[in-house]
């Protein structure tokens, strides 16, 4: 697949990737709201009891089924199921270019305004929490700090953009920081 910005790979230039990889699609929505008069993006904390990544922030999103038309559809179905926010509320504004994940997703977020209130329902098998952070922190460059860590045998380097109590990193902060790029 092609259109990749970025991926979780691109702060750790000496990782090499097969050529041969699949990438699987995957749709990712950045949800914004309008909360007391200014703009609001709406994340999860994926639960503590998931196989992949638990108790990381991330978009409301995922896989793209065989029943979804496209990516769009995928993040909007997804978005339905994690925190209840109904299709209808939903306008699509874009999408950014996608981001490859250690997971081998082909992941593209689907940017979006949500018009009216909704009840916050979230799918107790897979989301533990879902928060807001504004709109300004996570379009803000200098909010970002680049960390690393050992993963399988090597060092990772990886963004991270803090908010508060919660630890946004990986394949979340770098589609927020590819999202920042383009703001500036």
């Amino acid at each position: 697949m092609t259109g990749v910005s970025s991926s979780d790979f691109d702060l750790n230039k000496d990782v090499v990737l097969p050529a041969d990889r699949k990438l699987r699609p995957a749709g990712v929505l950045a949800p914004i709201i309008e909360k007391n008069g200014r703009l609001e993006l709406i994340l999860t904390k994926r639960s503590s009891s998931l196989k992949h990544h638990p108790g990381q922030i991330a978009f409301p999103g995922g896989k793209q089924d065989e029943t979804d038309a496209d990516v769009i559809a995928a993040a909007l179905r997804e978005a339905r199921e994690e925190i209840g926010l109904p299709t209808e509320l939903v306008d699509v504004l874009g999408t950014l270019p996608a981001h490859e994940t250690v997971t081998n997703f082909h992941v593209t977020p689907v940017i979006a305004f949500v018009r009216d209130e909704f009840q916050i329902i979230a799918e107790p098998g897979e989301v533990e929490e879902v928060f807001t952070v504004p709109l300004v922190h996570v379009l803000n460059p200098d909010n970002y700090l680049v960390q690393s860590r050992r993963w399988r045998g090597n060092i990772r380097h990886y963004y991270i953009v803090p908010y508060g109590p919660y630890y946004i990193w990986g394949a979340t902060a770098r589609m927020l920081r590819a999202w920042t790029e383009r703001m500036i």
